[in-house]
Formats: C-alpha cells, structure tokens, sequence
C-alpha cells in the first residue's frame, strides 16, 4: 500500500505521509518520500511543495520504533543511518520552496523532517519535540545539528536532554515554526503562503534558498561571493527579461521559470 502521496494543484505539490495511525517514518515511508520529492524536482508545474501528515493527530510521531530491535548490540549499520540522512538531506536541498503543516504530534523522526522544509505551519494543538533520550539513545537524523542550527544552541540542548514536548505556541516562540494557527486550518494557511511564492520565479527562489543553506555554513566572505555568483547566474535566465520587461511596462510578470 502506497505511503506517501501527492497531488498537483495552482502550482503546488501538496504530499500526504498515509501510515496510520501515527505517520511513523519507516523503511518504506522514507523510500517513498525520496521517489516522490525525486518527481517534484523535475516536474515543471510544481513550483513549491507542501507536506503533511493524513488524519489530525500526527504530522509524524517519529520514526518506526518496531525497526529498532534487530539494531541493538549491533555494529556497522551506519550506512542504513546515512540512508536516511540521504532521504532528509535531498528535502533540505530540494530546489523549491517547501512548507510543512503540523497537524498533530511532530516528534523524533517527524521533528527532524519538518526542520528539512523551509517553513513549518503548526496547528495549535500540535506538539513538537524529540523524546529519543527517554528511550536511552539521541536523535539521529539531523536533529542534533539541524535543532541548534534553528533555535540556539542552549534551547536546542534542554530539548533533547529532557525530551519533553513543547506546544505549538512555545515552538513559535523558540523559532522553531514561523506561523501557528487554528486546528485545521494548517493546510489552507500554507496554501495561501504558498501561493505568495508560485507567482515568482523558480529561477530566483531556488537561487535563494541555495544562497542561504550553503551560505549558512560559511565564512561570510565566502558566502557573500557565493551569492555573487548566483546573482550572475540569475540574469542569464529568461525569467530575469520578463521581470524587468514587466517592472518597465508597469505590469505584473509572467515567469516561465526558464
């Protein structure tokens, strides 16, 4: 049975995570997220994609728990881990925009996938955190680097340390979710975000969203001529001609995305 779904609409990829009861992220959801964000990537009427979980009580409540056992004791699984690092790095790096609606729970391994998208829309009654300590181990896919990374360093830390949830509303504060709203609304919000960004070039966001992930991790005078060269690359586009084309004739552009 299919997992993970999406659906095309005004140039939004909307992608459903279907493992009842709680999404958990296993083998074969993780698979599946790759192969259809793999599609997305290339499908030119797909200029952002937003993902969520079915149902309202989980976005993702971690990862598949019943996996775990055939782990303990063991070594040199590092490269089933690295798998699905593969998975949530690929996300990270997807070259359009990416929102994710908290509709539940957004725990462990489904707190790590949210962090992968650019936005995260959460439902007031959503809770967020990343428990793994209260099982005697860590997160471990990516949410020791990409939680600080977002939050701070100290909050990161008491999160994982305690692994205590924090609500939608604390989750905001923290910066951990640029926007919370009413119990579900989460998906209409994120298509009215959305729909902000799928007017504009692809050539021009997906510069953007390169600019800020590789340039995060450098020094400022490596990141700023990293951004020199993607603002040379943009006005070689055909997208660039008609903005400037429309801006001169006083209408609204029409991008192509080429």
């Amino acid at each position: 049975m299919e997992k993970v779904s999406y659906e095309i609409q005004n140039h939004m990829a909307i992608v459903t995570i279907n493992n009842p009861p709680l999404n958990v992220m296993s083998k074969q959801v993780s698979l599946e997220l790759y192969e259809v964000f793999s599609k997305l990537e290339t499908n030119e009427e797909a200029v952002t994609v937003i993902l969520t979980g079915s149902g309202n009580k989980a976005f993702m409540a971690g990862a598949d728990i019943k996996e775990f056992p055939e782990w303990i004791g063991q070594t040199g699984f590092k490269d089933i881990v690295m798998e699905t690092h593969r998975v949530l790095n690929y996300i990270d790096d997807f070259p359009k925009p990416t929102i994710a609606v908290l509709n539940g729970l957004t725990f462990g391994g489904g707190c790590e996938l949210a962090m992968t998208c650019d936005m995260r829309v959460a439902e007031e009654h959503a809770q967020l955190g990343l428990p793994e300590i209260k099982l005697g181990l860590f997160p471990g896919g990516g949410g020791t680097q990409r939680l600080p990374r977002l939050i701070g360093e100290a909050k990161a830390k008491e999160l994982m340390f305690t692994g205590e949830p924090v609500t939608a509303e604390e989750a905001d504060r923290y910066g951990l979710v640029n926007h919370v709203v009413p119990s579900g609304q989460g998906m209409a919000y994120a298509q009215v975000l959305a729909a902000k960004m799928t007017g504009q070039s692809l050539q021009a966001l997906s510069r953007i969203k390169r600019a800020v992930n590789k340039g995060a991790h450098l020094p400022i005078e490596s990141a700023v001529e990293l951004e020199a060269e993607l603002f040379e690359e943009v006005f070689q586009t055909e997208d660039i001609k008609e903005g400037v084309q429309a801006f001169i004739e006083k209408r609204k552009p029409a991008f192509t995305h080429r």
